[in-house]
């Protein structure tokens, strides 16, 4: 979950909402509704446990299509444009800290030699996940806790203002939202690699919720710390956030290191989303035979061909887009089918009352409700708000249906 969001968001945020304290409740509102979501998630999860994410789930609950054009989404909008994202963000990073280093080339090189990584033995993949993560976690606990010794803070940027309540119910803040569902994005990764996990019944909610509810006091705290010591004005429309407020807190060098540190936790991030992109391929792989090439393993038991697919797609993603152009372009797409995911809640409980659920959603049916009235304002405003990035969204869907009837065909021909 920990990757290009938080660090890039506040400065996307901030032009359309002046003001500090509807800024936490934004990031407090997208933790609250990753949970609900996370929830429902666990209940299809821990009833239906195999890898794939909402491929599984969305084919399983409604038709093949919806699955099919739900692994296509998540290919290039849930992981592949994120690994783009992440990866020049990385590269602006390490730009910024040395200017004679090439950005783009950076990201690249990051892509790739986590690709060499993601064709290993799983245990070694796991260890390397798993090393990276606990290191990015530590480094932005420090970070924070830096922050708060040292001086500068005005902690009166965080109090409600007057003129505050218009920003609630307006277009940026539900605009604004949608980039804090990208950083928040991720909260349902482990139902995409169920079917690698130990005791997924009880193990996958536990993940999910957990994950997400940690994750969530974690960004409310870092982000007033971007906002109590560091110029607004340094930070609008920048991405490099992280960066821009380790200097001011920290010095230049400070700074730089801080900064450093951010990149090189995003490798940790970058990993775990190639990981559960190609167990989604793999598992189409299965289920499609026009595709089956994508269940095929290297001598190390590595899906080889799913890890080079979405690698090639990261790359292409790279040389076209923007950082702020994929951001709203994979939360409209991700939105849409983590929204579906959420409805089959009530639409399994309704055709399959008689199949075990290990576990339950809690305060049933509050969090469905809620994800899903605070989904569609997020869709609606994204559409009114960024037609064109809407527009990409619309054209991969179509791209998908055309992928699915032309695979089924060559299927049904074999």
């Amino acid at each position: 979950m920990v990757g290009t969001g938080v660090f890039t968001s506040l400065g996307f945020q901030l032009p359309g909402i002046p003001s500090g304290f509807p800024i936490l409740v934004l990031w407090g509102v997208g933790g609250i509704l990753s949970l609900c979501g996370a929830l429902c998630y666990a209940e299809l999860g821990a009833m239906l446990p195999r890898s794939g994410g909402e491929y599984h789930l969305l084919t399983k609950a409604y038709h093949p299509l919806l699955g099919f054009l739900a692994g296509w989404v998540s290919m290039t909008a849930g992981f592949a444009a994120p690994i783009a994202a992440a990866a020049l963000v990385f590269g602006s990073y390490m730009h910024g800290i040395w200017p004679q280093l090439h950005p783009q080339a950076l990201g690249v090189g990051l892509v790739l030699g986590i690709m060499l990584v993601q064709l290993c033995h799983l245990q070694l993949i796991e260890r390397f996940q798993l090393g990276f993560t606990v290191l990015k976690f530590g480094l932005i606990l420090a970070f924070i806790a830096g922050a708060f010794f040292m001086a500068g803070k005005d902690w009166s940027l965080l109090a409600p203002k007057t003129g505050d309540g218009r920003l609630y119910v307006s277009e940026s803040y539900a605009v604004s939202l949608v980039y804090v569902m990208y950083a928040y994005a991720g909260w349902n990764a482990a139902a995409y690699v169920a079917g690698e996990i130990r005791d997924p019944h009880r193990n996958v909610p536990r993940a999910l919720v957990w994950g997400t509810a940690s994750v969530l006091v974690l960004y409310v705290m870092l982000n007033a710390v971007f906002l109590i010591t560091t110029p607004w004005e340094a930070m609008e429309n920048q991405e490099q956030v992280g960066l821009i407020s380790g200097r001011a807190i920290f010095g230049q060098s400070g700074g730089d290191a801080a900064g450093a540190l951010i990149a090189f936790g995003l490798i940790a991030h970058v990993s775990a989303m190639l990981f559960s992109g190609t167990r989604v391929l793999r598992v189409i792989g299965q289920d499609a035979h026009a595709l089956r090439a994508l269940d095929r393993p290297n001598r190390l038991g590595a899906p080889w061909l799913a890890v080079v697919l979405i690698t090639a797609f990261v790359l292409v993603l790279m040389f076209t887009g923007r950082v702020e152009q994929l951001l709203l372009y994979i939360m409209g797409l991700l939105q849409v089918s983590s929204f579906l995911c959420v409805l089959a809640v009530p639409w399994l409980r309704r055709r399959m009352p008689k199949v075990e659920r290990p576990f339950k959603v809690p305060f049933y049916p509050l969090p469905v409700i809620l994800y899903s009235l605070v989904s569609i304002w997020m869709l609606v405003a994204l559409a009114i708000d960024k037609p064109v990035e809407t527009a990409w969204g619309a054209t991969t869907l179509i791209i998908g249906v055309v992928l699915y009837y032309a695979t089924r065909g060559k299927a049904s021909a074999s």
